[in-house]
């Protein structure tokens, strides 16, 4: 006797995902990734809190030479002291001589409810070199196809478990659509335990050399071979 099959139904998939979600926490590092050469991503920015629990807080991507991309999760008046650019900077705990230092002069922010991303001004424009520079941005609405090849990268935890790396971490992932939501783009890693992790969130996905999305939430813990890794899909946002 022949076995039937029915297409795999839309709506049990948002189902599906209302559950799980229950069991995601935000996101992102890397685990099962790969140190990034130093200097090799300009446009990399780590943000900073002040006072004595200070220090790194979360990733972000330099869009122009004013303006800092990372991810919001509907927090408001957080205190950041500033951005660090330049050298990535590469590994946290070693200050270069190719970083610039900047106070945050305002925060903008999209609608809470769609956990979209935070916009930090900094005090004075960055002075673009082969050490900082911008990444494109995605046009409105576009599309990231299934199976695209894109970059993952950030700092922090290599494991849920495990504690912060400090160095710039990067993943080749590719993307994916089955669980994902319209205004996210996901990604998995074939055949192997590899993904976004705990830790500072904020961190790009890279496709073509275009910023498509932000790091944003993992479900089930990190890797987990069962689930994509989510980001808030940047050209929904004009």
């Amino acid at each position: 006797m022949a076995l039937s099959h029915r297409p795999f139904s839309p709506a049990l998939a948002s189902m599906l995902l209302a559950l799980l979600l229950a069991g995601a926490a935000q996101a992102a590092e890397i685990v099962g990734g790969r140190e990034a050469q130093p200097h090799s991503r300009p446009c990399m920015a780590s943000l900073q809190l002040r006072g004595t629990q200070g220090g790194h807080f979360r990733g972000g991507t330099l869009i122009h030479p004013s303006i800092v991309l990372t991810a919001a999760h509907c927090l408001q008046d957080i205190p950041y002291v500033g951005a660090i650019l330049g050298g990535e900077p590469h590994n946290l705990q070693t200050p270069e001589p190719t970083q610039q230092e900047f106070s945050v002069a305002q925060v903008f922010q999209n609608d809470c409810l769609t956990a979209a991303h935070l916009l930090p001004q900094l005090s004075r424009p960055a002075t673009l070199d082969a050490s900082v520079a911008t990444l494109q941005l995605p046009q409105q609405d576009q599309s990231v196809p299934h199976g695209t090849q894109c970059l993952a990268m950030g700092w922090d935890r290599l494991g849920t478990h495990d504690p912060a790396a400090w160095v710039l971490q990067e993943l080749n992932v590719t993307v994916v659509t089955f669980l994902c939501r319209w205004h996210n783009v996901c990604t998995s890693v074939p055949r192997r335990s590899a993904g976004i992790c705990f830790g500072d969130s904020g961190g790009p996905l890279i496709c073509d050399g275009v910023v498509q999305g932000v790091d944003s939430f993992v479900i089930r813990g990190c890797a987990s071979c069962q689930f994509p890794d989510f980001f808030v899909r940047v050209a929904l946002y004009p």
